[in-house]
């Protein structure tokens, strides 16, 4: 998906013999070159998937359907048992090292800054259902030993993002010629990191084999969604008004909240 062509990217950059797993072959963000690609649905994954990837060094952990309803019942009723019964699977057939793809979300309503030592509250469906693959992996390591590291991401943009977000239809509506864009009051705060960067980290941790536990993927520098988008518009000479409050604020997520990077960039110093 988004983030994944991207980490694909990344890997190539640093020559990392790579391969690609994917639902369907087909899918547009796989651009064919010389890694591997397996087509594998982990809803219905064969009992010898770990032999079928070719009994890689390191899984980086990507794949969730049903975004983005983060409200939907299907993260804990058909995601989260499908996801463990893969991964569990794996580790028993002997994967050794796992980094996996969580979400702010899993701090669910608290407010500011969001270290890793936060006991995780989410208050949607998907953010459960992600802190409970943590957790449920975090007992499968006593049992099977393995090395764990759960990346917490928070905002991203970039190149291949959804069309329905917000870079996506700014610049659409740029394109368009629209004199106004619509958007929210604009002054909730995020922290947001091109996707070019967060890939590198993912990278970086995976490489790392470390036992590292959660990690906020993060800038740690809170930045409000009216002066990004200002940014932006300026960034890229874009002639259009925003249109603030033209749509409410989310219900799920609270006004003012970003990562505490010094996890991050303490293991980034170290990795330099």
């Amino acid at each position: 998906g988004f983030s994944g062509r991207h980490v694909l990217a990344e890997l190539e950059s640093r020559l990392v013999e790579t391969i690609a797993l994917v639902r369907s072959a087909s899918s547009k963000s796989i651009e064919r070159s010389s890694r591997r690609v397996i087509e594998l649905d982990l809803h219905e994954a064969p009992s010898n998937a770990f032999e079928l990837m070719g009994q890689p060094d390191v899984l980086i952990h990507l794949a969730w359907s049903g975004l983005p309803n983060y409200k939907s019942l299907h993260h804990f009723e058909q995601e989260l048992p499908a996801q463990y019964r893969f991964l569990k699977s794996l580790v028993e057939s002997g994967l050794q090292n796992i980094v996996v793809a969580g979400t702010c979300f899993e701090y669910g309503m608290q407010s500011g800054l969001l270290s890793e030592d936060m006991a995780p509250h989410p208050s949607n469906p998907y953010g459960f259902a992600k802190d409970a693959l943590r957790c449920q992996l975090e007992y499968l390591k006593s049992a099977h030993p393995f090395l764990l590291t759960w990346t917490r991401l928070f905002y991203l943009y970039g190149e291949g993002q959804a069309e329905s977000s917000l870079l996506p239809q700014l610049r659409q509506a740029a394109g368009r010629g629209d004199s106004v864009f619509n958007m929210s009051g604009g002054e909730q705060l995020r922290d947001y990191l091109p996707v070019t960067e967060i890939a590198h980290h993912l990278v970086s941790l995976a490489l790392a084999k470390k036992d590292m536990g959660v990690v906020n993927v993060c800038s740690g520098t809170p930045i409000s969604v009216r002066k990004l988008v200002e940014g932006w518009i300026k960034e890229n000479g874009w002639s259009i008004k925003l249109n603030l409050g033209h749509y409410p604020y989310p219900d799920y997520e609270p006004m003012a909240f970003w990562g505490d990077s010094r996890k991050l960039s303490t293991f980034i110093g170290k990795a330099i």
